[in-house]
């Protein structure tokens, strides 16, 4: 017989985002949701989006980060959340389809064959080191575009409006870009 499933949650760095653990594998890939026209691919994304205080969703590998809006505290939240999570899992509802439909937003962030030299650099430093940091904390940090020797991310999951967030981009991420990419400018987010 098959134990139950426990769901965790644990704070991030940013106030309105709380981390749900799952323990195991959920997903293949991270995907991030901020619009809830967008979540044809997830129905677990689509679930939480059917509550009013949802913001975002993060699906990671084993974990779910959702962003709340500000007026509802994660104290009401956290423990029933926990358990829809659980349930959802439990019942084989899905998590993400294999398929991407027009307008969700994936972010996985492999190199591609046509990436300039110092593009698979960041890339390769950003898939090993920075994202899985990032994603720790519920987060996620996207590539999405390099020109003029200044790189653009995107910050998601507990990573949009975090904070501490700016600090990580400059502190964490530039400086560790700037060791490897000496002729990098700055790291901007979008």
């Amino acid at each position: 017989m098959e134990r139950a499933m426990t769901v965790i949650y644990e704070a991030t760095p940013n106030p309105n985002s709380m981390k749900f653990c799952a323990g195991r594998q959920i997903a293949s890939e991270t995907v991030f949701f901020d619009d809830p026209a967008k979540t044809l691919r997830s129905p677990l994304a689509q679930k939480l989006f059917g509550f009013p205080w949802a913001q975002a969703v993060l699906i990671g590998p084993d974990f779910v980060t959702v962003t709340k809006q500000s007026w509802v505290e994660w104290k009401i939240l956290a423990d029933p959340l926990a358990n829809l999570i659980e349930e959802h899992l439990e019942r084989g509802e899905g998590v993400l389809f294999a398929e991407k439909p027009e307008g969700a937003m994936g972010v996985a962030d492999s190199s591609t064959v046509d990436d300039a030299p110092v593009v698979k650099t960041i890339k390769q430093i950003l898939d090993t080191e920075i994202r899985p940091a990032v994603a720790m904390d519920g987060g996620d940090i996207v590539f999405q575009r390099y020109e003029d020797n200044r790189l653009y991310l995107y910050m998601q999951g507990s990573c949009s409006g975090c904070p501490s967030s700016m600090m990580t981009l400059k502190q964490g991420v530039e400086a560790r870009l700037k060791e490897a990419v000496p002729e990098l400018i700055e790291v901007i987010a979008l």
